[in-house]
């Protein structure tokens, strides 16, 4: 069983690590075993606990984007009632979203277990993490020859550049973003940088990334909220309450700093971490 004080610790890592481009699940990973602890990340009891820092960070998210999704939600209101998304940015908006969530959703029920199971090794998580590097820096370098990668000057035209968006370049973000389900793999790094190649800023990625996770998590952790409630989960249940404030409160810092980070600065430091962080980590676990 994980005790209090390993799920406070996960439970930070995972808030700070799921909306940072560094992969949270790697993290979840990487972080006990560097640590020694022998806490079972196949194990039903884990997958639950997890699913409560998704929870928590999910709900974080909704409500830090709550003026955005209530524009949304009308948006796709006013589509559904007049059948046209026609001069209307929040609806075309929330159907590229909806568009964008079917594959990361299809994905990751049809293999988030098999992954999870398969990669759940600190070697391939760290080996996974100088791979997720490799794709910042490469998303870096497109954006340098993208025509629409300008930082954006207004609220007004950032929503310009998300609507200019086609539902082709959604999905090919939502379906980045489901490479997440490999540890080490980060969600919004490879969503991030999915967006910078149909064109988006910087700041405008970050935005329709956390705008898509905010379902795709949120759905995921609906879907198996079941779990916290079985018997085999009551003597977990301090230490899942624990762990799920804990990502709360890292997932509200981590999101307020990185939408201002992205309005000046650029994925390269998360880069160099997960790349040179991945050498060193695999180095440590390979010496253990």
């Amino acid at each position: 069983m994980i005790s209090i004080f390993q799920a406070v610790v996960i439970g930070l890592v995972q808030g700070f690590t799921e909306l940072f481009p560094v992969s949270s699940l790697g993290h979840s990973v990487l972080v006990p075993q560097l640590l020694g602890w022998h806490i079972g990340q196949n194990s039903s009891y884990f997958l639950t606990f997890l699913v409560a820092t998704h929870l928590a960070t999910a709900i974080v998210l909704f409500v830090f984007f709550w003026k955005d999704w209530v524009k949304i939600l009308r948006g796709l209101g006013r589509s559904i009632a007049s059948r046209s998304i026609q001069d209307d940015a929040y609806a075309k908006l929330g159907w590229l979203l909806v568009v964008a969530t079917i594959p990361a959703g299809a994905l990751g029920l049809a293999l988030e277990k098999p992954l999870r199971q398969a990669f759940a090794s600190g070697k391939i998580a760290a080996a996974f993490l100088i791979v997720n590097g490799l794709i910042l820096f490469a998303a870096e370098r497109l954006r340098k020859q993208s025509a629409r990668g300008r930082r954006r000057e207004t609220a007004q035209q950032s929503d310009e550049n998300l609507t200019r968006l086609g539902f082709g370049e959604a999905v090919g973000i939502g379906t980045a973003q489901a490479a997440a389900l490999i540890p080490g793999i980060s969600r919004s790094g490879s969503s991030m940088a999915a967006g910078m190649r149909a064109g988006l800023n910087h700041e405008d990625a970050a935005r329709f990334s956390f705008l898509l996770a905010t379902p795709v998590i949120g759905a995921a952790a609906f879907l198996k909220l079941p779990e916290l409630f079985k018997p085999s989960a009551a003597p977990m249940r301090s230490a899942i309450l624990a762990g799920a404030l804990c990502a709360a409160v890292t997932a509200f810092l981590s999101v307020r700093f990185l939408v201002k980070y992205f309005q000046t600065n650029t994925l390269a430091p998360f880069a160099k971490y997960c790349f040179f962080g991945g050498i060193i980590f695999l180095g440590c676990l390979t010496l253990k």
